[in-house]
């Protein structure tokens, strides 16, 4: 060291071996990133696909920046990561302000930057040398940040005017006036949707995993005119797209189709190979069904978010359990807790202890019936009894005096899946 400092070449050394330790704690870097940005900015969370783009976009972003500064790359001959640029479109495309875009990048700056600070702490080096690492590895990633900042910002643009110039921007704005709720001019917007508002609607959200490659708005508003056609609609449906890979829609039906349009439904969806996951509401007659089964097919959205994903392709407002789930889905540190409390041991995330819930939770369906259970289950009634009695055992205590409870818990663990365990 001499009077100015720290030598560059072994402020450059240390800092290069810092970030290679950080390298180990990249997962819980991008977690931590995640988990701010969705805790400070709530319309940025809800969306598992929007989530794992944040993740993948905070992940690739760090590991740049720990690549300038191990291999001593200048910031000016870094790429923008893929993620980030598809995840700054993809906000575009749902109408999120480019302001939460560019805060989010804030949030995560400041996030890696104390992850930096106390591993150079942790190291224990000397405090003139510390400060020095510090100050190279604030200097690049400030220059990291408002290079890539700028890139997809302008990423974001060019998407924004292309998708507001490709859609139908007036139809968009009319439908999202309607869910809003309050009076509308029923005939009006009959008209200007060409869509008939006095019929019963079953409203449907459709999207394909992240995974397929090709999907574009037209193919997911086709998709849904077939659903429409399977379930005899009255007239053509209306079709929203939300982003690149989701969209809303809403199929009208006349009162003799209503009853049946759910399996229907269900069973097109089932049949197509490839098709995109669904979720739909019960089909409810005028503007407020038109609202309330559209709330139904998101809130069962929501559930299948929480979930981590579908496991299954099509999920409806009246399956057994989902209002349930739906109304606290959103919240899955309270359902864990909660499914915890009432389940004890049994709420274990093992192969063995998901056959007992499950079995308890068609026995106590089906009236505390071990024949009804097993004939549902397609078990012997002794094998049914068995796991029963275990699935107490294995809770802690009996479950006469809290029933309701328990049963709630089971649902729960039903349709969150590994969401509602600890």
């Amino acid at each position: 060291m001499g009077e100015r400092g720290p030598d560059r070449a072994v402020v450059a050394k240390t800092a290069a071996t810092i970030v290679s330790r950080l390298y180990d704690k990249l997962d819980r870097i991008t977690c931590d990133i995640q988990q701010l940005v969705v805790a400070e900015m709530s319309d940025l969370g809800g969306d598992a696909q929007l989530l794992q783009l944040l993740r993948d976009t905070a992940a690739s972003s760090v590991e740049s920046f720990f690549s300038s500064i191990r291999h001593g790359i200048p910031v000016k001959n870094l790429e923008p990561p893929t993620p980030a640029l598809e995840y700054a479109r993809r906000l575009a495309q749902r109408d999120i302000s480019v302001n939460a875009l560019t805060r989010a990048y804030r949030l995560g700056h400041r996030a890696t930057l104390r992850m930096v600070i106390n591993e150079i702490r942790a190291a224990n080096r000397d405090p003139e040398l510390s400060l020095a690492v510090y100050d190279l590895m604030e200097d690049v990633s400030f220059e990291y940040i408002d290079q890539i900042s700028q890139q997809v910002v302008i990423s974001y643009q060019d998407e924004r005017d292309r998708w507001v110039a490709n859609r139908n921007n007036l139809r968009a704005l009319q439908v999202r006036e309607l869910l809003a709720g309050g009076d509308v001019d029923v005939d009006a917007m009959t008209h200007a949707l060409r869509y008939p508002l006095r019929r019963h609607h079953l409203a449907v959200v459709v999207w394909y995993p992240e995974s397929v490659e090709g999907v574009d708005p037209l193919s997911t508003e086709r998709f849904v005119q077939k659903l429409a056609e399977a379930v005899g609609a009255s007239n053509n449906p209306l079709f929203v797209p939300v982003d690149r890979v989701t969209g809303f829609g809403w199929i009208p039906l006349s009162v003799k189709s209503t009853p049946t349009a759910p399996a229907r439904l269900r069973a097109a969806v089932e049949k197509t190979r490839d098709g995109p996951c669904v979720t739909a509401g019960s089909p409810l007659p005028d503007v407020e069904g038109f609202r309330r089964s559209h709330q139904q097919a998101w809130d069962a959205r929501t559930v299948v978010s929480a979930a981590g994903g579908p496991s299954r392709r099509v999920t409806v407002a009246g399956d057994t359990g989902l209002a349930v789930a739906a109304l606290v889905g959103g919240n899955v540190d309270a359902v864990a807790a909660y499914v915890q409390e009432a389940l004890g041991p049994l709420a274990s995330a093992t192969d063995s202890d998901e056959r007992l819930r499950e079995t308890l939770r068609v026995f106590l369906s089906t009236g505390s019936s071990y024949t009804a259970a097993a004939e549902e289950l397609h078990l012997h009634h002794n094998s049914v009894k068995y796991r029963v009695q275990r699935a107490v055992e294995r809770r802690g205590r009996p479950i006469a005096g809290d029933r309701l409870e328990v049963e709630v818990a089971l649902l729960l663990c039903e349709w969150l899946g590994g969401a509602a365990l600890r």
